[in-house]
């Protein structure tokens, strides 16, 4: 499997490509990315693209790939509508529409976040930004179009680019788990349910945390 990996100076860009490494049937994973990631491996490499709005100069560098793990994103927080439907909505469409057209055989996969509104209607502005972009993607000729909806991810222990918060609670993620054990999982399960939704598919194109968990347990199995 060959991948293209976009987010990759972020938490979870950073854990979906430790997976991708340490995976035996990864061949190649390419990360576009504004800075380099620090990361050095065989399988990697890394292309540093500064305009994610006009592609045309790595176009040709961008076919011949099985799958992309979409993992860029921004908060929310502070942002006006306007300004996070441009990173959110508007970028990603802009790279997944080139890939469409490059890998017709691709499968799509992009993260979102638990609560994301597939009506585009609600009242929280960025679920109904999240939930038009999963629309819109799920238009596209890819082979398949998978949306991550995560909730709290447990980091892995290691990687550099964990949120603060995260390892604050880390230490209650062994209590917690056991009382949401369906809204919690951990940066591995993620990367893996990627892995084998790229390989196998899967039943629906939306997944939610029991969806991602069980395809992470099949990955564990194969």
């Amino acid at each position: 499997m060959k991948v293209i990996l976009t987010g990759a100076t972020g938490m979870v860009g950073e854990g979906v490509l430790h997976e991708c490494l340490l995976d035996p049937e990864v061949e190649e994973v390419l990360v576009i990315s504004r800075r380099i990631s620090g990361m050095s491996h065989p399988k990697l490499t890394e292309l540093v693209h500064d305009n994610f709005f006009d592609l045309s100069s790595i176009a040709e560098r961008l076919k011949g790939y099985d799958a992309c793990f979409y993992c860029l994103g921004i908060s929310s927080v502070g942002k006006s509508e306007a300004d996070y439907t441009r990173i959110t909505y508007d970028m990603t469409m802009h790279m997944a529409e080139l890939l469409s057209r490059s890998n017709p055989g691709m499968v799509f996969c992009y993260i979102t976040g638990s609560g994301t509104d597939s009506t585009e209607q609600g009242r929280s502005m960025w679920a109904r930004v999240k939930g038009r972009t999963e629309n819109h993607l799920l238009q596209l000729p890819f082979r398949a179009a998978y949306m991550f909806r995560p909730s709290y991810i447990h980091p892995t222990k290691g990687l550099k680019n964990t949120y603060s918060y995260a390892w604050t609670i880390t230490w209650l993620y062994p209590l917690l788990k056991p009382l949401f054990p369906n809204q919690l999982l951990t940066m591995k399960e993620l990367g893996n349910a990627m892995l084998q939704v790229a390989r196998t598919g899967y039943e629906k194109p939306i997944l939610q945390v029991p969806d991602i968990l069980r395809l992470a347990h099949q990955q564990d199995r194969v």
